[in-house]
């Protein structure tokens, strides 16, 4: 989990560790933070106690797409690490964080649940801004789970940093010049990055409501399960 423990993301990466570990991988799944403090990743990779032939642990990055300083962290302590650890891929991008965005403007009244059910709803947008973390390679990575929420939504979808107003106006003219009369913004964050904080500022900025934060949704622990399985199979296979 990016930086370090906070009481709002400390909850949310429990109950994401609850699912992963009750309902997937059957594993016991912990909680590490950076910057030190309770529940700092070292520490507690290094209070696993395994013998150094065995793999103890598969450090799973909570970030729903790249973030060079965080993956060079998680590398760092997983090779610092005195038992065998392996780092996994971060969370996206990848369809279920899509499924995720779709559900969350739901909840906000910002989308139907689903397009089957084809309920009217008058708050619902008719285009939407995917507001990530980061820079333009961090935008870049997004653009894949915009398309993908698109297609769910049958709506036109763009992606701006929430860090650039200037970006997160110009999709919002984009969307509004393509025909969309209302605008969501999607925060493309899980809850405990400082970035989160930008999101009403972002969406008031071109006019728009905005969805909460991903947090500890379902479709999140069974990407975080997936990443486990995937970077398992690879260090298993080695």
């Amino acid at each position: 989990m990016p930086g370090p423990a906070r009481q709002g993301g400390t909850e949310i990466a429990a109950e994401l560790a609850r699912l992963v570990e009750i309902e997937h991988t059957g594993q016991p799944a912990y909680v590490g933070h950076f910057d030190g403090g309770e529940g700092d990743l070292h520490a507690v990779l290094a209070g696993l106690g395994h013998p150094q032939d065995e793999l103890a642990a598969v450090v799973v990055p909570m970030s729903t797409g790249p973030d060079p300083a965080l993956d060079a962290a998680v590398r760092a302590a997983v090779a610092a690490a005195p038992v065998r650890a392996v780092a996994a891929e971060p969370l996206g991008p990848h369809p279920l964080i899509a499924e995720a965005l779709h559900d969350r403007l739901a909840d906000a009244g910002l989308a139907r649940a689903d397009r089957i059910r084809m309920m009217t709803m008058v708050t619902a947008a008719t285009g939407v801004i995917v507001a990530t973390p980061g820079d333009a390679t961090a935008v870049r990575q997004a653009e894949v789970t915009s398309v993908l929420l698109a297609s769910r939504l049958a709506a036109p979808v763009f992606t701006a940093s929430l860090a650039d107003e200037a970006g997160i106006r110009a999709a919002g003219e984009q969307l509004r010049a393509a025909g969309a009369a209302s605008v969501a913004l999607a925060p493309h964050v899980i809850g405990p990055e400082p970035e989160a904080r930008l999101v009403p500022a972002a969406a008031a900025a071109v006019g728009a409501a905005y969805a909460a934060p991903l947090g500890p949704h379902p479709a999140l622990a069974r990407l975080a399960a997936l990443r486990y399985v995937e970077a398992l199979s690879l260090a298993l296979a080695d």
